[in-house]
């Protein structure tokens, strides 16, 4: 596979109770490209509801609902995705979801009403609910037991590519206009032929490399009723990140405009910065709750910016800049942290746990921008951002989880 097989040994006996496992960083490139990828095209919608906005004559509660479709979508299906592989791995069903998304793009550029554009960002999320929860496995695959470095270096490509989207349109879209948005099917051409690659080294590897985890990934057995209320609590962070998040992705741009009266490109490049603090935050909390503990991050990387939330509705535009970075760049690190904490908390089933937290990610961002969108209609955008403010105080909720982590010391002694 030339560059998608090398591999280095990697010894971390604390965290996988074994011996050293091999680790495929060109695996973990590829995918973590291929996310750079389906993330980008992803966040080519939102960067262009200005542009809808204008040439269908949308109010905020049609463009609440064209987010609502691509994240809906995606999340019903990502957990029937996950616990189908779960059964029998399908390597090269990562190609066939792109596959989706290139229609999906093709079809947004040409849309005539605003019902195709419903249907052409719900192709857009099939696509994403096949890719998330089958490369969430292959990086896990690719991680030679160091779980939080491999999710987050996945992570961090799928965040550079939503911090790259809006950049894009600013700079293709808005001149070019609607069909242009095709020109991002080349993106999606190459990410095929890309993973049609990685499928075939899954198909060589996964089985072994599966096995070998199995053996050496100790951790400590839970009752199902404190499983439960861990996998709950998550669900509520998830929850508190994603809704917040929605309300910058899908409205940051149209606050800067209101309240600062920026025009549609400045507040483009103010949402990539957002975006950009994103993808740079992204890569600290896997490996740092590999070192630390995921509980301790999760700590952080919730309740940690419910002062910056606070303070955001009411700062200028110096300041809302400055928040919106460490905004992103603390709340970005939880998501790793919490898609391998429960990954850990249920094991053997990660395609169903990559599925059910990827889409419940997206379904919440999407109801919660739904909401958002006619709250913001039936009020202001600035009322929106004073509510939000205060979701991170979900955080506090990380109380109840169980310190996974003290059980993995004790099983490496």
């Amino acid at each position: 596979m030339g560059g998608i097989s090398k591999e280095r040994v990697l010894e971390n006996p604390r965290r996988t109770g074994g011996p050293p496992h091999l680790t495929a960083f060109g695996v973990l490139a590829a995918i973590s490209f291929c996310h750079f990828l389906n993330d980008m095209l992803q966040s080519v919608i939102p960067a262009v509801y200005p542009i809808l906005k204008q040439v269908y004559r949308l109010d905020f509660k049609q463009i609440g609902l064209i987010t609502l479709s691509v994240q809906i979508t995606a999340s019903l299906l990502q957990p029937f995705v996950g616990m189908y592989t779960d059964r029998r791995p399908t390597p090269y069903s990562l190609p066939v979801g792109m596959g989706f998304t290139l229609s999906g793009l093709i079809l947004l550029a040409y849309a005539p009403r605003f019902g195709m554009i419903l249907l052409a960002v719900a192709l857009v999320g099939v696509g994403s609910s096949v890719f998330h929860p089958e490369s969430s496995r292959v990086a896990r695959l690719a991680s030679g037991g160091q779980h939080g470095l491999a999710q987050s270096l996945f992570q961090v490509g799928g965040n550079a590519g939503s911090a790259l989207g809006p950049l894009l349109a600013a700079l293709i879209v808005l001149p070019g206009g609607q069909h242009s948005i095709a020109w991002f099917s080349a993106a999606a051409l190459l990410a095929i032929i890309v993973l049609t690659r990685i499928g075939a080294w899954y198909k060589e590897h996964g089985a072994d490399r599966a096995k070998a985890g199995a053996l050496h990934d100790l951790r400590p057995q839970l009752s199902r009723r404190k499983t439960g209320l861990a996998l709950a609590v998550l669900i509520a962070l998830v929850f508190s990140k994603y809704v917040y998040l929605a309300s910058l992705t899908s409205y940051y741009t149209f606050f800067l405009m209101s309240r600062f009266h920026l025009p549609i490109r400045s507040a483009q490049i103010h949402l990539f910065v957002f975006l950009g603090a994103v993808a740079a935050g992204t890569f600290i909390g896997g490996p740092v709750g590999d070192r630390i503990g995921r509980k301790v991050v999760i700590w952080c990387s919730i309740l940690g910016i419910l002062p910056f939330t606070l303070a955001l509705p009411y700062a200028n535009l110096f300041w809302t800049t400055v928040l919106t970075v460490v905004i992103g760049l603390i709340l970005a690190s939880a998501f790793s942290a919490i898609i391998v904490f429960a990954q850990e908390l249920v094991p053997g089933k990660i395609g169903m746990i990559s599925g059910v937290f990827f889409g419940l990610a997206f379904g919440m961002a999407g109801i919660g921008a739904a909401i958002l969108g006619w709250l913001a209609d039936a009020t202001s955008i600035a009322f929106v951002y004073r509510v939000c403010s205060f979701l991170p105080a979900i955080g506090l909720l990380t109380a109840f989880l169980p310190n996974l982590d003290t059980g993995y010391k004790r099983s490496a002694v």
